[in-house]
C-alpha cells in the first residue's frame, strides 16, 4: 500500500493533481494490467507500469484512467495492404495515365462551358492540375509506390485513391468514394454547372 501511495504522489506530482481524499470512494480502481496510462485532452502520456491495482481520477474536464494498449492488430481503420501486390507496375502505369489522360480531356471541355474566373488546366510531369481561380486548386499525381492516384481536392482535401478491380474504378478506401464521381460532385458544387467523367 505504501508503494502505490508513493507512485499516486509522483504521478500528482507530474500531473498537478489536486490531494486525493482518503476515502475509498474517491478514486475508483481499474483492475487490468496496463502498460501505459494515458490522459485524454492533454498531450502527454506516462509509462508507469505495475502489475496491480490502478486508480482511475476525474478532475475538472480531464480523466486519468490506465487503458489497455492494443498491439494485437484489432485496431480500427482499413488494414494495411500491401498495393504492389494488387496492380503489377506496368497494369497501374496504363489505368492511371488512361484516367489521368481522359480526366484532361474532359476537363478541357468543362472549362468551355463554365464561367470561373481562373479556370486552366495542366499536365506536366505526370500531375494533373485544375486551377479554379479563387474556387481552390486540385492536384491529381500517380504514386507508384503505392499503386494510388492521390488527389488534393480545395473541398474535400486530401485522399489516397486504389484501383478496385471489382468496380473498375478509383476508390478511396476510408470511405468508399469514387474518384469520378467525387470530381463530378465536386466541380458542380463549385461551378454551378454539371460534369459527366464516369
Amino acid at each position: 500500500m505504501a508503494s502505490k501511495l508513493l507512485q499516486l504522489r509522483r504521478l500528482r506530482r507530474l500531473l498537478k493533481l489536486p490531494p486525493s481524499s482518503s476515502s475509498p470512494s474517491h478514486p475508483s480502481y481499474c483492475s487490468n494490467y496496463m502498460s501505459l496510462s494515458c490522459i485524454p485532452q492533454a498531450s502527454r502520456c506516462f509509462d508507469i507500469s505495475v502489475n496491480t491495482h490502478r486508480p482511475c481520477y476525474s478532475v475538472a474536464s480531464r480523466s486519468f484512467c490506465s487503458r489497455p494498449l492494443n498491439l494485437d492488430g484489432e485496431s480500427q481503420g482499413p488494414a494495411a495492404i500491401d498495393y504492389r501486390s494488387l496492380l503489377q507496375e506496368d497494369e497501374f502505369h496504363k489505368l492511371a495515365d488512361s484516367t489521368i489522360h481522359d480526366l484532361q480531356e474532359k476537363l478541357e471541355e468543362y472549362g468551355d462551358n463554365v464561367q470561373a474566373d481562373g479556370f486552366d488546366i495542366d499536365y506536366e510531369n505526370e500531375v494533373l492540375t485544375l486551377k479554379l481561380g479563387n474556387l481552390g486548386t486540385y492536384v491529381l499525381n500517380k504514386q507508384t509506390p503505392n499503386r494510388q492516384l492521390w488527389l488534393s481536392s480545395p473541398v474535400s482535401g486530401p485522399s489516397r485513391f486504389d484501383w478496385d478491380r471489382n468496380a473498375q474504378a478509383w476508390v478511396y478506401r476510408r470511405n468508399k468514394a469514387n474518384l469520378l464521381k467525387t470530381l463530378e460532385s465536386e466541380l458542380e458544387q463549385l461551378c454551378g454547372e454539371p460534369i459527366k467523367l464516369s
